[in-house]
C-alpha cells in the first residue's frame, strides 16, 4: 500500500503507458496484417492471444533485453527475420480460403505475431525498463495496461485494411522499415552507421522497398497459378 501511496510510483507507471502508446503502433500492424485475412470470430481470438502473449513475452524480454541488444550478429538476424515476415505478409494476401487453411492461419497469425514482437521489442523494453527503475511490480502493471490499447489499436487496422487495401502495402513497408532499421543497428555495425548517420535511413528505405518488391512479385506469382 506505500508503493501505491508513492508519486514516483504512479509518475514511473504514467510513464510505461505512454512509453507503450508511442512504441506499440508498429507491433498493432503487424498484428492487424497477421490476423486480417481470418474470418471475424478468428480475427478477436488472433488479436487476443497474440497481444496478450506478446506482453507476457516482454516482460520477460526486458530482464535481458540490453544484455541481449549487446550481442554481435543478433540484430541482423532479427531484421531479416522481420523481412520475412513482411514478405510473407504481403505475399499471402490472397492466398486460399477453406476452414482447415483458416484454422492453420490463425495458429501462423499468433506465431507471426509473437517472433515479430518479439524483435520490435527489443530496443522498446530498454525504454520501458528504464522507466519501471528495477520495480517488476510497476513493470507487470504499465504492459498489462497496455494490453487493451495494442488490441484497439490491431482491430482498428483490420477495419482500415479491409476498407483501404493500400494499407496492408503500407503496414508491409513499415515491417521493411522496421527491418532495416534493427540490422544497421546491429552493435558489430555501429561505428560504421557513427560515421555515416545516413546509412541507418538507406537501410531502412532498403528495407521498406525489398520487403515491397519480394512481396508484390509472390503475389504475382500466386495469381499466375490460380487463373
Amino acid at each position: 500500500m506505500e508503493m501505491l501511496q508513492s508519486p514516483d510510483f504512479w509518475i514511473g507507471l504514467v510513464k510505461i503507458i505512454w512509453i507503450n502508446i508511442i512504441l506499440s503502433g508498429d507491433n498493432a500492424v503487424v498484428i492487424a496484417l497477421a490476423a486480417r485475412s481470418l474470418p471475424p470470430h478468428q480475427q478477436r481470438m488472433a488479436v487476443l492471444w497474440g497481444s496478450g502473449a506478446a506482453v507476457v513475452m516482454r516482460i520477460a524480454l526486458t530482464v535481458v533485453a540490453v544484455q541481449l541488444l549487446a550481442l554481435p550478429y543478433l540484430q541482423i538476424i532479427g531484421g531479416l527475420l522481420l523481412l520475412w515476415i513482411g514478405v510473407q505478409l504481403l505475399g499471402d494476401e490472397d492466398d486460399g480460403e477453406g476452414e482447415a487453411k483458416e484454422y492453420g492461419t490463425m495458429m501462423a497469425a499468433v506465431r507471426t505475431i509473437l517472433i515479430a514482437d518479439l524483435v520490435m521489442s527489443l530496443d522498446n523494453v530498454i525504454a520501458v525498463a528504464a522507466a519501471a527503475k528495477g520495480s517488476l511490480t510497476l513493470l507487470v502493471l504499465g504492459l498489462a495496461i497496455s494490453i487493451p490499447l495494442v488490441i484497439f489499436g490491431s482491430t482498428l487496422m483490420i477495419k482500415l485494411m479491409e476498407r483501404f487495401p493500400v494499407i496492408v502495402v503500407l503496414g508491409a513497408a513499415l515491417i521493411g522499415w522496421v527491418g532495416g532499421e534493427t540490422m544497421v543497428s546491429d552493435t558489430i555495425l555501429k561505428d560504421v552507421v557513427a560515421a555515416d548517420p545516413w546509412l541507418h535511413y538507406a537501410a531502412a528505405a532498403a528495407g521498406a522497398a525489398l520487403v515491397i518488391g519480394i512481396g508484390k512479385a509472390l503475389q504475382a506469382r500466386s495469381r499466375v497459378k490460380t487463373a
